[in-house]
């Protein structure tokens, strides 16, 4: 009677740990002491897709050959005997299954099959790469020469061309290093030191312009005109400007179309009103003519501020008179707009979001300062202020003499603010109204943090092509 007591124990217990997991027991082989507790299926009164499995009555046989059963079970180590009273597994969460293996283990059953894998439509795998961020598809181009070979596929580029531009990255030139950019990734907050190949030795060359992934570069003796990628590194070095102009110069650049592709255009002013066009389907500067009686000369432009491009528009900040010079790459026609600035502003920067003219810059009275932005009305042709930078970061440049430059323009601002005690980099997100701390520049196998000297904003773009 005690072995039939053990048996029924365990026979309740298995029962439990079926009605908990809901499944069958695993098939016995003919040889195992249990074989002859063959198990009947029966239908689940309430759920048919649901089973339940029942052992036969015990008391159908005698308790003599279940107990002998049971026993031999136990001696030839086929069957092991469950402690008494002791209550049936229950079922742990995911994340007390993982814990414990391995961040890079996968189970044998996830392993991904070739057989089946292969036979992935290759479209697809272009439509898939072309989602990748920047920097994992760079790692991608290493695994074959067949996706190192995506950025000359046509295929390719218009999967690119169908993804909605992001943030825009910021190419930068610092202080100790002029001749060796910096890029910066606003959505991992990282910086990227790419190497300039393409600039002969020594040479200084500030970006000036960008635009459909590329960037345009003005060597410091404004001498000669480079574009490239900085992402792939297709570059071209633009040939020589039919004027002879050596002084500062503001520079613009806009698409032909919705993509390099179709061409571009790059436009260079200088403050006598000299002003030349380089179109890239032509590789050639022309002059369309000379700039309208109606335009004040000479150009009083900030040159430390880039033009903002508006469909095929580009537009100048102007100090003297106050205001906005405009000229239409299409068209060809010059425009002026006499706008006052508001009071007690200094170091001010046009940008651009969706097509809205912003104005940013630093409002300073007395010993206070503070970044504001500004959105022009077009009504009224004034500016109307819609935000400015936290006070409690504008306490930290009280009482200094702070200065800023704005190193992109295009929705996603960045500025550097400078002092003699302090270098900080902050960026602005116009649609989402939010203030950012950058982290600092720093190069490879350094440790000092780097002054930013000018930059441009550019949509990255791994098909554009100089």
């Amino acid at each position: 009677m005690e072995g039939l007591a053990m048996l029924r124990q365990l026979i309740g217990q298995l029962q439990d740990l079926l009605h908990l997991y809901g499944s069958p027991p695993p098939p016995l082989p003919p040889s195992s002491p249990f074989h002859l507790l063959h198990l009947h299926q029966l239908p689940h009164p309430f759920h048919d897709h649901h089973r339940r499995w029942c052992f036969p009555n015990i008391n159908d046989t005698s308790a003599e050959d279940y107990y002998s059963l049971v026993m031999a079970a136990g001696k030839s180590g086929n069957c092991k005997m469950l402690e008494p009273f002791k209550p049936p597994p229950s079922k742990r969460s995911r994340k007390e299954r993982n814990r414990g293996k391995l961040p890079g283990s996968t189970p044998a059953s996830e392993v991904m099959d070739q057989e089946i894998w292969k036979e992935f439509p290759e479209d697809l795998f272009e439509a898939v790469i072309a989602r990748l961020p920047i920097a994992t598809f760079f790692r991608f181009r290493s695994v074959c020469r067949k996706w190192n070979s995506l950025l000359e596929s046509q295929s390719f580029s218009h999967h690119c061309a169908e993804i909605p531009l992001a943030n825009p990255w910021f190419y930068t030139i610092t202080h100790e290093n002029m001749n060796v950019g910096a890029m910066y990734d606003p959505s991992t907050k990282k910086w990227h030191h790419p190497t300039i190949s393409f600039l002969p030795a020594k040479m200084i060359a500030l970006p000036v312009a960008a635009v459909g992934g590329l960037v345009c570069f003005l060597d410091i003796g404004h001498r000669n005109f480079y574009v490239c990628n900085p992402l792939t590194q297709s570059f071209k070095e633009l040939p020589a400007r039919s004027v002879k102009v050596w002084s500062r110069v503001a520079v613009g650049m806009t698409l032909n179309g919705n993509s390099t592709n179709e061409g571009y255009k790059i436009l260079w002013v200088g403050c006598d009103g000299e002003y030349e066009v380089y179109e890239s389907v032509k590789n050639s500067w022309s002059r369309p003519g000379s700039m309208p009686s109606n335009i004040k000369l000479p150009l009083s432009l900030n040159f430390r501020s880039q033009a903002i491009s508006i469909d095929s528009t580009l537009y100048f900040m102007q100090s003297d008179p106050e205001g906005i010079v405009s000229y239409n790459m299409v068209s060809g026609v010059w425009k002026q707009f006499i706008i006052p600035a508001p009071i007690h502003l200094s170091d001010h920067t046009l940008a651009e979001c969706e097509g809205r003219i912003m104005l940013v810059g630093l409002l300073t009275k007395n010993a206070a300062t503070c970044v504001c932005i500004w959105e022009l009305q077009k009504m009224t042709l004034l500016w109307k202020e819609v935000d400015r930078m936290p006070n409690i970061w504008c306490l930290e440049f009280y009482g200094k003499h702070v200065r800023m430059s704005c190193l992109g323009n295009k929705g996603l601002f960045m500025l550097s603010l400078r002092s003699r005690q302090m270098n900080r980099l902050v960026t602005y997100n116009v649609m989402s109204r939010e203030w950012m701390k950058v982290p600092g520049c720093v190069l490879p196998r350094g440790r000092k943090r780097q002054w930013i000297a000018c930059g441009t904003a550019f949509y990255p773009c791994l098909t554009a092509t100089a």
